[in-house]
């Protein structure tokens, strides 16, 4: 897992994602439980995800930006898109993520969108395949941000300038 990221609390903004409710039918009537998954940001490149699950609403949702908040991760964002293409899996859900120009905005789908605008990306075209559960299709838009390296990064893994990475 990634390090432990110091973000002051007041900054994360939460955005539900999805809310599950579940029946458990006993001898004395219907129980019903919820899940509720949630992403947090702060919009500058720090995203998490929480699962939180209880019996009310309210609840769940707590229980899942506390959740997020200890599952803090870093992300590189270039000037408000992602600096290249990225393809990610997560269970049985794919993510393709491409950068775009300045003013296309989040071109993606519910679950995508709200970890792409809590982590600050604002220009990205993006497209999912297969499962479309929201848990799995989260995880995977995390993954592919978690894959993002920046030009500085390129450039001292191989040794070389900032100018000789974009020349070849």
């Amino acid at each position: 897992m990634a390090n432990r990221i110091n973000v002051n609390a007041e900054e994360l903004k939460d955005r539900l994602v999805a809310i599950n409710r579940t029946t458990k039918v006993t001898k004395g009537g219907r129980t019903f439980t919820f899940a509720a998954i949630v992403v947090v940001g702060d919009g500058k490149g720090v995203i998490g995800y929480g699962l939180g699950k209880a019996g009310e609403v309210t609840t769940a949702i707590a229980k899942g930006v506390e959740a997020a908040k200890k599952n803090l991760r870093k992300v590189s964002v270039l000037k408000g898109t992602v600096p290249h293409e990225i393809v990610a899996h997560y269970g049985g859900a794919e993510v393709m993520l491409r950068p775009a120009s300045e003013g296309t905005g989040v071109v993606a789908g519910g679950a995508m969108r709200a970890v792409l605008e809590s982590a600050g990306v604002r220009d990205v075209l993006a497209k999912s395949k297969g499962s479309s559960n929201p848990h799995n299709l989260v995880k995977a838009t995390i993954e592919a941000l978690s894959q993002i390296r920046d030009a500085q990064t390129v450039a001292a893994q191989r040794g070389v300038s900032l100018e000789k990475v974009f020349r070849g």
